[in-house]
């Protein structure tokens, strides 16, 4: 199956799924992280607020600041086009919504940082498979955002976020991803 048929049957999947069930995968998804060391030694968190049925992301939110831990946002970057930034999100942080139709905090008001500078970052994903590729959305914002990854220097522990049922056998794998 190609990468645009995938996306489309497993996004069918997320957007079937009741409220119910989307809640209980958030609460385990947030148990999951909370057993996990990366999460644990993490002080900045990367996160993202669910979209398109993704996995429920409000309770780690909401774990995280209740730990005093720093969450950040991505954001569409005005400046480096298919690139995101990162802004600190707390309940009282001005948002807005993106050409996408995503919320997303203000670019212009809120403590931005480089993905670099992140403990550890959740990412949102279509589908996953055993050795840790990760097929997004198709417009590559992640993919360009860590390309730093590949170099030497400090980097984040990175996670994907997802239900059980994306996870497929093997995906097709590019240089970049």
């Amino acid at each position: 199956m190609n990468k645009q048929a995938l996306r489309k049957l497993i996004r069918k999947k997320r957007r079937a799924l009741t409220p119910a069930q989307r809640r209980t995968s958030g609460r385990n998804l947030l148990r999951q992280f909370s057993r996990s060391p990366e999460f644990a030694f993490a002080n900045r968190i990367a996160l993202y607020l669910t979209n398109d049925g993704e996995i429920d992301t409000h309770w780690l939110i909401k774990d995280v600041v209740e730990r005093g831990k720093e969450v950040y946002l991505p954001v569409l970057h005005p400046l480096r086009k298919g690139h995101l930034s990162f802004i600190r999100y707390d309940k009282n942080t001005p948002m807005s919504i993106n050409r996408f139709g995503i919320s997303e905090p203000d670019f212009r008001r809120g403590t931005r940082v480089s993905a670099r500078f992140m403990s550890l970052v959740c990412l949102p994903l279509v589908a996953f498979d055993a050795r840790g590729n990760r097929l997004g959305m198709g417009g590559g914002f992640y993919d360009r955002t860590l390309a730093f990854m590949r170099n030497k220097g400090q980097k984040p522990s990175l996670a994907g976020c997802a239900y059980a049922f994306q996870e497929v056998p093997l995906l097709p794998a590019e240089s970049w991803d």
